[in-house]
């Protein structure tokens, strides 16, 4: 255990840009409308946590614990959740701005991912087994060697998945978005 251990703290448009965050321990608290951007999260734990409006563009993740925490609302571009404590690393994401971050050889089953904007995300080798990418914009998103099983993309947009590169048992899609698992052999699609 850190140092410092925070339970249950409300954090109000707090700024922790540019700077290194306390090293701690933080459970069950919320952050509404900080400023994270370009900030030094590595070794801090956040379990239980709630995101709000946030934005955590660019911030270090060097063995940064994300356990059961949400975000909503919030501005994530750029972040390399490979970096993450992996022990119990669990995370949901609703109507957030994931652009250009990577979840290289990210173990995070049943992850939900609801009106997600996520552009150039890469998801090579991830374990996404059972996640739902709900009303989400997957553009350029990179799928390569993921496991996507039971996954659901049956809301999802804009994704380009090769069959013969993913583990794709019992994924759910559309018959209108097959043309994302088609791509590849150049078929014309009505």
């Amino acid at each position: 255990m850190k140092e410092h251990y925070i339970n249950e703290k409300m954090f109000e448009r707090k700024d922790f840009s540019n700077g290194k965050m306390l090293e701690a321990d933080f459970e069950a608290c919320t952050f509404i409308a900080c400023d994270f951007s370009e900030s030094d999260l590595s070794l801090v734990d956040f379990v239980t946590c709630h995101f709000v409006d946030c934005n955590l563009s660019l911030a270090r993740l060097n063995g940064t614990l994300f356990q059961e925490s949400t975000f909503k609302d919030c501005k994530i571009l750029g972040l390399s959740f490979e970096n993450c404590n992996e022990f119990g690393l669990s995370v949901s994401f609703e109507n957030c701005s994931i652009d250009n971050s990577s979840f290289y050889k990210v173990k995070m089953p049943k992850t939900k991912f609801i009106s997600c904007h996520m552009h150039h995300v890469d998801f090579s080798e991830a374990d996404l087994n059972a996640s739902i990418f709900y009303k989400c914009d997957l553009e350029g998103a990179v799928f390569d060697n993921s496991n996507l099983e039971k996954a659901d993309f049956t809301a999802a947009e804009n994704f380009l998945i090769d069959p013969e590169k993913n583990r794709l048992k019992q994924a759910k899609f559309l018959s209108s978005s097959l043309s994302g698992l088609l791509n590849k052999y150049n078929l014309i699609i009505e």
